[in-house]
Parts: C-alpha cells; sequence; structure tokens
C-alpha cells in the first residue's frame, strides 16, 4: 500500500461488538468504528494485533457488510492453523474487545449498483466475502441490475453466508445463486458438484437477461487463474474480468 493510502487510512480502534460463526472454520466480527468510514463493497480493512513485547502481526480482510452498514463494519475471517492473526481471533478475541483496524482499503476491485450490469461474480472459499457485499450492496439499494453469483465452496457446511444467499436467491428479484460443491454432491437442482468450467459459466451466464458487462472473481491463487480462465473460454473478454487473489 502506497504512503499517500496509509495517510488518508490511519489506525484506529474499532470494537468486536457481536461475534457470529459462519462454518466450522470462517467466523464473522462486528466492529464498531471509532471513526467511521464510507467504504465501498468489495474494499478491505487491515487489521494489527500487537503483542506484550512490542511484535506485531497484521492482516488483510475484506469487508463483509454493505457500504449501508453504518458504523458497524463485518469482518469474516477464516482459522488458518499456521496464521498469526486468525487463530487470536478464533481462540481469543471476544466481544468488547478492541482491535486495531485501518481502513477503507483498496479501489479496483469495487463495484457499486450505479455501475450497472449485468454482472457475474465467481468466489473460492473465504473469497466469497467481498463479493457478498456487492449483493448485500444491491440488496440494500433495491437495485433491479441482474448478478449472477457463482460460489465454490468445498461442502454444504463450508457454504459461507448459506443461508442468507439461498433466501436472497429465492426472492427471484434478478439475483441468480449458483453453488457448487467440490467433495460433495449438490444440495439443490440446479447446482454442481464439481471444479468451476467453461460450461458452468456459460450456463450461469445464461440466468441473465444478457450478456455481463463485467465478471468479478475472489479466490485463493490457483482458483482464481481457473475461474477467470472458463469465463474467457465461455466468451467473456479478458478486459471485463476482474479479480483479486490471496495465499498459495
Amino acid at each position: 500500500m502506497s504512503e499517500a493510502a496509509a495517510t488518508q487510512s490511519p489506525w484506529q480502534m474499532a470494537k468486536i461488538i457481536r461475534i457470529e460463526k459462519r462454518t466450522p472454520r470462517v467466523t464473522s466480527f462486528f466492529f464498531k468504528l471509532s471513526r467511521p468510514f464510507a467504504h465501498q463493497a468489495g474494499q478491505h480493512v487491515d487489521v494489527r494485533l500487537t503483542a506484550p513485547d512490542g511484535y506485531q502481526a497484521r492482516r488483510s480482510y475484506s469487508i463483509a457488510s454493505a457500504p449501508e452498514s453504518g458504523g458497524t463494519v463485518e469482518v469474516a475471517i477464516e482459522r488458518l492453523e499456521d496464521g498469526e492473526v486468525s487463530p487470536f481471533f478464533h481462540e481469543v478475541a471476544a466481544v468488547g474487545d478492541e482491535i486495531e483496524l485501518r481502513g477503507p482499503l483498496g479501489g479496483h476491485f469495487v463495484w457499486s449498483d450505479s455501475d450497472g450490469g449485468p454482472i457475474i461474480l465467481v468466489g473460492g472459499g473465504s473469497g466469497v466475502v467481498p463479493l457478498m457485499a456487492m449483493v448485500r450492496h444491491r440488496t440494500a439499494r433495491k437495485s433491479s441490475v441482474p448478478v449472477a453469483l457463482v460460489f465454490s465452496a468445498r461442502i454444504w457446511d463450508e457454504v459461507i453466508f448459506r443461508d442468507e444467499l439461498i433466501k436472497l436467491d429465492d426472492r427471484r428479484d434478478g439475483f441468480e445463486l449458483v453453488l457448487t460443491l467440490t467433495r460433495e454432491p449438490a444440495q439443490r437442482p440446479d447446482d454442481y458438484s464439481r471444479r468451476i468450467d467453461a460450461q458452468m459459466m456459460m450456463q450461469s451466464m445464461s440466468r441473465l437477461p444478457e450478456p455481463p458487462k463485467l465478471a468479478i472473481v475472489c479466490g485463493w491463487n490457483a482458483f482464481v487463474s481457473a475461474a477467470a480462465e472458463a469465463l474467457i473460454d465461455a466468451d467473456v473478454p479478458a478486459g471485463l474480468i476482474r479479480t483479486e487473489r490471496y495465499g498459495v
């Protein structure tokens, strides 16, 4: 991050006001900011932990809450066994704790309903978090922009925000949810039980009223590469694909 961006987003204390288990490995933490900021769907925050000996660990986490959420920010954190920060949140952090936080950060991986559509969102695992902010933003704005979300998870119990997404899908208001499980059979009639491929992308895009004007992909490195290739093979121009990736 540039020095200018750091100056514009100074560190502040944020209090944990709610903790909600999403899946066995992912938990949402809701922060009340001491200095509320306006964010765009798709942005992230930095979180910094400081040990008694002064050692600091910092990680970036996507914002799951919609920009319309006011002074509260939701961050969904996946537990990584070898992580420096996520085990603290899953094992130690409690409601009332204050955490150092900085944001909002990032500007290339954002979407607003004013940008229009249709759009296709493709997320793998916890890569769905910034996409969820976009879906929630669309809902909060009562937008009619057609959106298809293709969400890949290993098993049914690892589908983050599952119940909320299914309820939104059931509204039939232009939001289409496509779930694909890579290690279990599909649980819904129109879903999939395999890794993302071009055929799945084409079938998912057929649920939109016209070809997407934008494709947004987020997940781990290998997933993003495979999903972007599948979109291109499904005739989505590379220039319309935005990606954000993490890990190996």
